[in-house]
């Protein structure tokens, strides 16, 4: 990827991911609907908002995270293209915008919002709309036509509440922003939604105890459980190299250089994430 185009990405996905519905995302995006198998799909497009995956079935469509508000009318659409079936619940990995942004217009026509009860108890602080009425704490299922989908929030890393979707007949993972891929910042940290670099190789850890082969990550391609391995590793390296950097005396600009040349950042990461970031790992 070309540096220019490496930057225009990250600038689209820092304003997706921190800022309102109103300001982040003005337009509706493009989305492409991706057959991942025969009845599941990823409604993907190249920059923002993040990834949403559908399974199809009989007694109908199961939604892992919603995009904005703004884009609920195209992915509607490319639904109908492939069934007939209502949106019968929706997940929502966690509480960003652009990954919960059109819980409410689903909720209208009938859906069922799922989420981790710490991401709620984020959507209720922002005041946001569309809240779920389903929770998990650490473990949940949901069964809809003959498919069990299992649910799982194993501690802090983007964010307090993050949650994974496992399909264990797929062997296939959606990880939300636990995981992105392509073009964006491996270690995006939400401290205000409760985010933690420390935790989140930890995390990352536990998630690669389940059996999967594909992941769908919160932004980018669908992708290998080695590529997500290989953004584990990057989380700790990035916690290494600012613990080592911290310790040994450095300064917050010292520190902000290394990771916008080795990691990076952009302005946003360093508004959002930079004092949190050295003051957890002091």
């Amino acid at each position: 990827m070309h540096k220019r185009t490496y930057l225009i990405w990250l600038t689209a996905l820092n304003a997706c991911l921190f800022v309102s519905n109103a300001l982040g995302q003005p337009q509706p995006a493009e989305l492409e609907l991706i057959m991942v198998h025969d009845d599941l799909y990823v409604i993907h497009n190249e920059f923002v908002p993040g990834n949403a995956t559908a399974l199809i079935t009989d007694e109908g469509v199961l939604l892992i995270d919603d995009k904005f508000e703004r884009d609920y009318s195209n992915m509607v659409e490319l639904l109908r293209s492939v069934t007939d079936q209502p949106v019968r619940f929706v997940i929502n990995t966690h509480y960003h915008g652009d990954h919960s942004g059109s819980n409410a217009r689903f909720q209208a026509a009938g859906a069922e919002i799922v989420s981790s009860e710490r991401a709620r108890l984020k959507m209720v602080e922002f005041d946001q709309s569309g809240l779920p009425v389903f929770t998990i704490e650490d473990f949940g299922r949901i069964h809809i036509g003959g498919k069990e989908i299992e649910l799982y929030q194993f501690g802090r890393a983007h964010t307090d509440g993050d949650v994974v979707v496992y399909f264990r007949d797929y062997r296939l993972l959606v990880a939300g922003d636990l995981f992105t891929y392509g073009g964006a910042t491996p270690q995006l940290i939400d401290y205000a939604g409760g985010g933690s670099a420390k935790d989140w190789t930890r995390t990352l850890d536990r998630i690669l105890r389940l059996d999967f082969d594909t992941v769908i990550p919160g932004h980018g391609t669908v992708t290998t459980r080695a590529e997500m391995q290989r953004f584990r590793d990057s989380t700790l390296d990035l916690r290494n190299r600012v613990q080592g950097m911290v310790r040994g005396g450095s300064s917050r600009d010292e520190v902000e250089v290394m990771l916008r040349e080795v990691f990076g950042w952009q302005d946003l990461h360093i508004a959002r994430g930079l004092d949190g970031l050295m003051g957890e790992l002091r």
